[in-house]
């Protein structure tokens, strides 16, 4: 060893200094880039093992044969040698910085932290007072950041002096700002986006203004720990965000008009994609369960979007997904533009990303092959006020977008493009999906290429069919238009996505019938038109006689309060029929949701006295009564005051 030693000093000293600069150097870099592949778990892992095998072989190579070329004082093949380390310690550099950036990128994709924010807002010429005149509403929901928890911070940080009056919901909030009863709310900094799809709330936006607004950057709050692995049948759920933020690092509640909910069979390569109707009436599990649209769950964030959704299908979701709308532009213009076959008879205009009806602002779209760019795909994704089916078309509208941009990503060979893709997607897409499940998506859409020669994966439609319908809904505080699906297709759907995670077993199909002249079309599942269970109203009773109501309640087993009203009373006719109903306290109500109905009707008797209640309780009957005086009743007489028969509780206002 010491021979050796004496040898080593002795060597020219400026080839000493190469070889163990060079040497130091690769050591160095090749731990580096040992560190970052070894992090890309699930890549390549056989790849990845001969990489690092040969790489740590060169090291050693190179650290005994330029070893003993310094001792045999041949010096050139020492500088050749290094030279050549120098390139490999290079290229270990630069894959570690590549892998790095595309790990952060996608590691990005999952938002820890989100900048929360609450506007005080009123109507136009409001002016803030900092007292106990100046009614504000806030929600009553201590868990609701936006809406309750800033909130106070806010009141505290600034010693504000305002009364609060608390709601259980924010359109009832809303309906009492523009009906001035309060003076101001508290809501999320969304709420332009969120209210204006609504009737009455359109031109939220120019008639509101804000007086305060507070920000804090937390932990994301809907975020939700999750342990499935992507190796093993999964499901996922997409919702699309349209918000007025550049960034879901500052988004909260959202409009969620596009939900999309996705099982996937890593091992069969099978996917049941389950596109739920903005309008869906379904029981809100934030709210209680009452029932109001899908979309309205989203202002009251991701973890309520969720939970609706598990309830309505009973199946767990695992992974969640929100896109901005807004990154859509920016995604779309990053790979080039994308190819959409617009379909026949779908000509419109469109509000630009900032939802501007300007003409000059305006993004039209016609029939036929087009190349859209960013913002054509996003008003090309969100219009569905003129199409023929709606909703339900703008769903296949946004799926046509996906398909066009998956096909154009394919093409994507630059680095730099890629680089601007990764880019593009980490500030508008938040998941609770960790950097290890996305590396593990590479293995499986790796076998899908090879099992099914470029397709990714077998796609099974489903179609969920229901029945159109206008009824009052409390939570949305009015007459709107909801859509009310057939159980049997929610059935089917659910039970086509329980196959592909392997939780039910398929129903083998025994019949086929085919025509040769006729391509053969996969069913669409879900797509068969049933019988709406519960879809009856409650009907406008105001003009009809007594009896009939009492008949009417009788077939469903409703209770019948009656108020008489008489001379003297608001709303008093004396040219109405003895009985005729003048108002009622619900008004176009689902009847499965209901159990008792008060109405108000006309009686030209006991002038002198004071108002009467007659409660009527119904008893269940099979078959419609021919004679209503003979339907079976209890009725009872109380006394209460004359002004109880000028109140009215019909969110129609008909009393």
């Amino acid at each position: 060893m010491k021979v050796l030693l004496n040898k080593f000093n002795r060597a020219n000293l400026s080839t000493r200094l190469v070889y163990l600069t060079t040497f130091v150097v690769f050591l160095v870099t090749y731990i580096i880039f040992l560190i970052n592949v070894l992090r890309l778990e699930g890549i390549e892992t056989t790849l990845r093992i001969i990489v690092l095998t040969v790489l740590g072989i060169i090291l050693l190579l190179y650290g005994f044969i330029d070893l003993l070329l310094l001792l045999k004082k041949k010096n050139l093949s020492v500088y050749f040698s290094s030279i050549f380390i120098v390139i490999i310690s290079a290229a270990c550099v630069i894959g570690s910085m590549t892998i790095n950036r595309v790990l952060t990128s996608i590691g990005s994709l999952s938002k820890d932290t989100v900048i929360y924010t609450t506007n005080l807002i009123a109507m136009n010429g409001t002016e803030f007072v900092n007292d106990n005149t100046f009614v504000t509403g806030i929600i009553n929901n201590e868990t609701d950041v936006e809406g309750y928890i800033l909130p106070y911070e806010l009141i505290n940080q600034e010693h504000l002096q305002i009364k609060l009056e608390k709601y259980d919901s924010y359109f009832e909030m809303l309906e009492d700002l523009y009906a001035g009863k309060i003076n101001g709310m508290f809501v999320s900094s969304n709420y332009t986006i969120t209210y204006s799809v609504y009737d009455g709330y359109e031109n939220i936006k120019d008639e509101t203004t804000v007086l305060k607004e507070y920000s804090k950057e937390m932990k994301n709050q809907d975020y939700i720990e999750n342990y499935a692995s992507v190796t093993e049948p999964f499901t996922i759920l997409v919702m699309g965000v349209d918000s007025t933020s550049n960034t879901l690092k500052k988004a909260s509640s959202f409009n969620g008009d596009t939900l999309m909910m996705i099982s996937f069979n890593p091992h069969t390569l099978n996917a049941t994609v389950f596109s739920i109707p903005r309008d869906t009436y379904v029981p809100i599990a934030c709210l209680g369960g009452e029932e109001s649209k899908i979309n309205s769950a989203g202002a009251y964030g991701t973890k309520c979007v969720i939970n609706t959704v598990q309830s309505l299908t009973g199946i767990n979701i695992d992974y969640y997904v929100k896109v901005d709308f807004q990154g859509v532009i920016d995604l779309v213009n990053a790979v080039g533009g994308i190819d959409v076959e617009v379909p026949a008879k779908v000509n419109f205009c469109e509000s630009n990303q900032y939802r501007s009806m300007r003409q000059e602002d305006l993004i039209c779209i016609s029939e036929g092959l087009q190349h859209m760019n960013g913002e054509q795909a996003l008003a090309f994704s969100r219009h569905r006020k003129t199409l023929p089916a709606g909703d339900f078309q703008r769903v296949q509208h946004q799926q046509l977008v996906v398909e066009g941009v998956a096909k154009q990503i394919k093409n994507v060979s630059s680095v730099n493009d890629f680089y601007t893709i990764l880019d593009t997607l980490a500030p508008n897409i938040d998941t609770n999906m960790q950097t290890k499940e996305m590396l593990s998506l590479y293995g499986v859409a790796k076998n899908a290429f090879q099992s099914n020669n470029g397709a990714l994966i077998n796609v099974q439609k489903t179609y969920l069919t229901g029945k159109d319908n206008n009824i009052y809904v409390n939570n949305l505080r009015g007459n709107v238009y909801v859509f009310q699906y057939a159980p049997q297709s929610l059935q089917e759907i659910v039970d086509a996505m329980n196959v592909t995670l392997e939780k039910k077993k398929a129903t083998m199909i025994t019949t086929f019938k085919f025509s040769a002249n006729e391509p053969y079309e996969s069913p669409v599942v879900g797509q068969r038109w049933y019988a709406v269970e519960g879809t009856e109203t409650v009907p406008n009773f105001v003009g009809q006689n007594l009896n009939q109501v009492k008949e009417w309640c009788n077939l469903r087993n409703i209770s019948l309060n009656v108020v008489f009203v008489h001379e003297g009373d608001e709303l008093y006719d004396s040219t109405l029929d003895e009985g005729a109903v003048v108002g009622q306290n619900v008004g176009r109500v689902l009847v499965k949701n209901i159990n008792a109905i008060t109405v108000s009707a006309v009686t030209h008797f006991n002038p002198d006295a004071q108002t009467t209640t007659t409660t009527t309780t119904t008893s269940t009957t099979n078959t419609p009564s021919d004679d209503t005086s003979s339907s079976t009743t209890e009725e009872t007489t109380s006394s209460t005051t004359a002004n109880s028969s000028n109140t009215c509780e019909d969110p129609q206002g008909n009393c």
